[in-house]
């Protein structure tokens, strides 16, 4: 069994928490679906602070759910975490000294330390069924009380749960025998102290009625048993941690601390859903965000940084701090994250990017363009269809024009691409040139000017460097587009 280096203490009616020196974190999904943003931030953090320390960063996969919990979707949630740059030191697919490292292959923990706490009187059976919990919880909220576990089963003599057991068969659950008037505090690494009392709590359950163990009483002991020092997680979790810590002192295991993450919203302080643009990992990469985008994003949505440009993994978590993470709700602006892809797509270097492309554009784009190609378009690049965009523009006969480039080629004159036409004839390849000569022909100059030629030569009145464009799109082609607006 793991040596307990952190200690939790119950003095005079408070828990008092002491920390280990060498910090270890973890994250532990339950493979139920796929991973959305606040749980890739949460990972991100746990990642950072470990990584900061030199510490270990653990994956621990809760699947007690059997029903909903499938090798699809642990399979996806890991490469989203691969693709993210967060690998973890231990886990289900690399092992470790505390493994294993999947929930359902640790049912004998559970089961010895369920026998220790029935034999020292601290855990019960209980016969009750939902419906009768169901409706007591219904008379409490209608009272304004809290709902709160009764005690009907805990006073029940040996032979009096014998006899139900029974009659019952073994499908009872097993409640944690709380302690009453007891204070339990303890000091949260973004939210302060943090105070509650067992009398609003209850005796929970810790064994589900089909022999499962409950979320609170799993993840608590892994953590312990795992050697975990520092536990990241949402807000909504803050609730659980006074039984979390009544559950370890009891079973007299190590507390590690507990640090509990703002929640993200959107930009109408909503909670965050695909209606806001909210996406999963899966779908933000296969649409064509890069991952460094993705994790500048998620490490500012609740953690300040000085630096305000693109971060390396290693950079974001030398200057994480559970101290400066902040309580209040972080709002997620898909804004934001097209400006940490700009920022990504400007750093990255062009064979990356070329990858990047989709196939349409490696089939259009010639090889001895690729580079200048990659090099022309960057700036106007958000996601790998932009890239493909570009290509039909560039290297196809049928122009996609919008409705204002088609306008603008309609304002200008024909006798103004008569004579870029003329001109072409005379010059080239060169853009510069032409474009002096074009000047000095039609008297035309700036907007004028380039507005004209970009929207007969590219489909748009946006858009990449033109004197780059210029030197991709086959010369033909830029005749074939100036005579048509003749």
């Amino acid at each position: 069994m793991y040596e307990a280096g952190n200690r939790l203490s119950v003095s005079g009616g408070y828990a008092t928490i002491t920390t280990m020196s060498i910090i270890r974190t973890r994250f532990a999904p339950s493979p139920t679906g796929d991973l959305h943003l606040g749980n890739a931030r949460t990972a991100l953090y746990a990642a950072l602070l470990a990584r900061a320390a030199e510490g270990a960063f653990l994956l621990r996969i809760e699947d007690t759910d059997a029903a909903r919990s499938l090798p699809a979707h642990e399979a996806s949630l890991m490469a989203d975490l691969r693709w993210l740059g967060l690998n973890w030191d231990e886990g289900p697919d690399r092992g470790g000294p505390h493994g294993p490292y999947r929930q359902s292959e640790r049912e004998p923990y559970y089961t010895e330390f369920y026998a220790r706490l029935e034999a020292e009187g601290r855990a019960y059976p209980c016969f009750c069924t939902e419906e009768e919990l169901e409706r007591r919880r219904a008379l409490q909220r209608a009272a304004g009380q809290p709902p709160r576990y009764s005690g009907t089963c805990a006073a029940l003599s040996r032979a009096e749960i014998e006899a139900r057991q029974t009659q019952a068969g073994t499908l009872t659950s097993l409640r944690l025998r709380v302690p009453p008037r007891l204070t339990l505090e303890f000091a949260d690494l973004v939210r302060g102290p943090q105070v509650f009392r067992s009398d609003d709590l209850g005796d929970f359950v810790i064994r589900r009625s089909d022999g499962s163990p409950s979320f609170l009483f799993a993840n608590a002991v892994d953590d312990a048993l795992m050697g975990v020092t520092h536990v990241l997680r949402g807000a909504d979790h803050i609730s659980n941690t006074p039984r979390q810590l009544l559950i370890l002192t009891a079973l007299g295991l190590s507390v590690p601390q507990y640090g509990h993450l703002s929640l993200i919203l959107g930009a109408d302080g909503a909670p965050l859903s695909k209606r806001h643009g909210a996406r999963s990992l899966g779908e933000l990469r296969k649409t064509g965000y890069l991952p460094e985008a993705v994790l500048n994003h998620l490490a500012r949505l609740g953690h300040p940084y000085g630096e305000t440009g693109l971060l390396s993994l290693d950079q974001l978590a030398a200057a994480f701090m559970p101290k400066h993470l902040g309580a209040a709700p972080a709002h997620h602006d898909e804004g934001a994250l097209r400006h940490w892809q700009r920022e990504a797509l400007a750093a990255a270097d062009w064979t990356r990017l070329w990858e990047w492309l989709p196939a349409e554009v490696h089939a259009l784009v010639p090889k001895a363009d690729r580079e200048p190609f990659v090099t022309a378009v960057r700036p106007n690049l958000l996601l790998p269809s932009d890239g493909a965009y570009w290509a039909r523009a560039i290297y196809t006969e049928n122009l996609e024009s919008t409705a204002e480039a088609r306008a603008a080629v309609t304002a200008a004159s024909a006798a103004f691409y008569g004579a870029a036409l003329e001109v072409l004839s005379g010059h080239g390849g060169d853009f510069k040139s032409f474009t002096e000569a074009l000047k000095k022909i039609t008297g035309t100059r700036g907007p004028a000017l380039f507005h004209p030629l970009r929207a007969a030569l590219t489909g748009t009145l946006a858009g990449p460097e033109l004197a780059r464009l210029w030197k991709l799109i086959p010369t033909e082609q830029i005749r074939q587009r100036l005579a048509a607006g003749t």
